[in-house]
């Protein structure tokens, strides 16, 4: 699923904030990393920044405008860090993950950051389905482009995580509610009891048990059925077996 969340840097003027964008993206699961138009394309001190997430900053696509970099995107969530002249749908860090999570499967969104001065204009701005802000301290909002990624990723991570969670507990309950549809009860005492007289009859009729001389038969019979413990469908089964031996047994004494 993080394979399909795309984040999207637009017009970065440092190479430097894209190196550091790529490393805080790889310690949250992401790789899809698009530059729209970079001011600077990515050198060795993008590199040194990424640290070990080189290969997110080798595999970057590079394209020309927003528009080829979401073309494909069913949902466009851009970071706006002031409220505009037109109001938008917005979204706090945390509905924007769960968003992002929410949709991924049925095609690829995108998280779209604008430029390190002046964010995305409002025209790009228009591109995106919901805007987000994160909620910084009033009195110093100043968050660089890095740590408003490194932000917004975990969001997404959390969001990815909570979703795989409530997968898996889902298919347990699945799982465990067809282990108890599929579950047999165990027969009482008397059901136990009828096959083990219905054994011991067939076993007379077939000559196996001779009654003046029983011996440990049933004894053995018992013990060994009970440390198999059927269930009340595999006794009707045995007493099913057992009608059929004595009908034999009949047919050939006549």
């Amino acid at each position: 699923m993080l394979n399909s969340v795309r984040i999207v840097l637009v017009n970065t003027s440092d190479c430097r904030n894209i190196g550091s964008a790529a490393r805080a993206m790889k310690t949250m699961g992401l790789s899809q990393l698009v530059l729209v138009d970079p001011i600077e394309m990515p050198n060795g001190q993008a590199q040194a920044l990424a640290a070990g997430a080189t290969d997110v900053l080798a595999n970057a696509k590079v394209v020309s405008t927003l528009e080829e970099a979401i073309t494909d995107c069913g949902l466009v969530v851009g970071t706006s860090a002031r409220s505009r002249t037109l109001p938008w749908p917005m979204l706090d860090p945390r509905e924007c993950g769960e968003k992002l999570i929410a949709e991924v499967s049925d095609y690829p969104v995108a998280l779209v950051f604008g430029r390190e001065s002046s964010g995305l204009t409002n025209e790009e701005l228009q591109l995106c389905h919901f805007h987000v802000q994160i909620p910084a301290n009033p009195e110093y909002s100043s968050l660089n482009l890095a740590m408003a990624v490194q932000t917004l990723s975990y969001e997404v991570r959390m969001a990815f995580l909570a979703h795989e969670k409530a997968q898996e507990q889902k298919q347990f309950d699945k799982q465990t509610s067809e282990k108890n549809d599929n579950d047999e009860q165990y027969p009482v005492v008397e059901e136990t009891e009828r096959m083990f007289e219905h054994f011991e009859q067939a076993l007379k009729a077939t000559g196996f048990i001779v009654p003046s001389h029983p011996g440990l038969v049933m004894t053995k019979l018992r013990r060994f059925i009970n440390r198999a413990r059927p269930d009340s469908k595999e006794v009707k089964m045995w007493r099913g077996m057992l009608s059929s031996v004595e009908k034999s047994a009949k047919r050939n004494q006549q």
